[in-house]
């Protein structure tokens, strides 16, 4: 039998990942990069056939990765992780350059960024993974320690969304969360509010609050 809640103890980082060029580009928040071999370096990143940027990766054979560390602006977040290309300008307002093969490379709140070429595309049902050798990096700030997918769900409360590969259906949890009076979850991203955990109850934040994982306002949540 699968326990679903050890998946949750898999460890994993925080990027944002691009693709496109300066007439059609996006990006998207991603917990899925590593390094798969040392010479010539490749890396491996998954994204959802879903994904508005999936589409512009396979067309475009490239893509660029940026590490996110831990003081990274929820803004971030909510604007790269919880919203589609398909609807909106996603960089809009944020810090993006172009490299040398073209691609959007994020440059806001970040540790290091690689600029990759696709050599293989693998099919893993919901998800593509795409192999890419890299082309070029940078290094921009050392000062500040990446962030782990474990901080953003412990100290960000924050929750991955349903494209992502570690997304786990609640309903698969042989623990669920209670409906306790007390608790107020964001529609959009399901980041929980507990007043038990919290300094001040949900009801005495500022009326301009807003999540801190997404950025939706204090009216998106409602009582669980």
């Amino acid at each position: 039998m699968i326990d679903f809640a050890a998946l949750a103890h898999v460890s994993y980082g925080l990027y944002v990942v691009c693709s496109g060029d300066q007439s059609h580009a996006n990006g998207y928040i991603s917990n899925t990069f590593f390094q798969v071999t040392s010479d010539p370096p490749q890396f491996a990143t998954c994204c959802n056939k879903d994904n508005f940027t999936a589409d512009i990766i396979r067309k475009t054979a490239k893509y660029s990765v940026s590490v996110l560390h831990e003081e990274t602006d929820s803004k971030v977040y909510g604007q790269l992780g919880y919203k589609s290309g398909k609807d909106s300008n996603k960089f809009e307002g944020l810090k993006v350059k172009y490299g040398e093969t073209g691609v959007p490379i994020f440059t806001e709140n970040i540790i290091a960024w690689f600029e990759c070429k696709v050599v293989q595309t693998f099919d893993v049902g919901s998800h593509w993974i795409f192999i890419g050798e890299l082309v070029n990096s940078a290094v921009l700030d050392e000062s500040i320690d990446p962030i782990t997918y474990l901080h953003y769900k412990r100290v960000k409360k924050g929750v991955a969304p349903k494209n992502a590969p570690t997304y786990i259906d609640q309903s698969k949890l042989e623990k669920k969360e209670t409906e306790a009076a007390g608790k107020y979850k964001c529609a959009a991203c399901g980041f929980i509010y507990d007043d038990s955990t919290e300094d001040k109850k949900f009801n005495d934040l500022p009326d301009d609050w807003t999540c801190p994982t997404c950025g939706s306002g204090k009216d998106d949540f409602y009582k669980l």
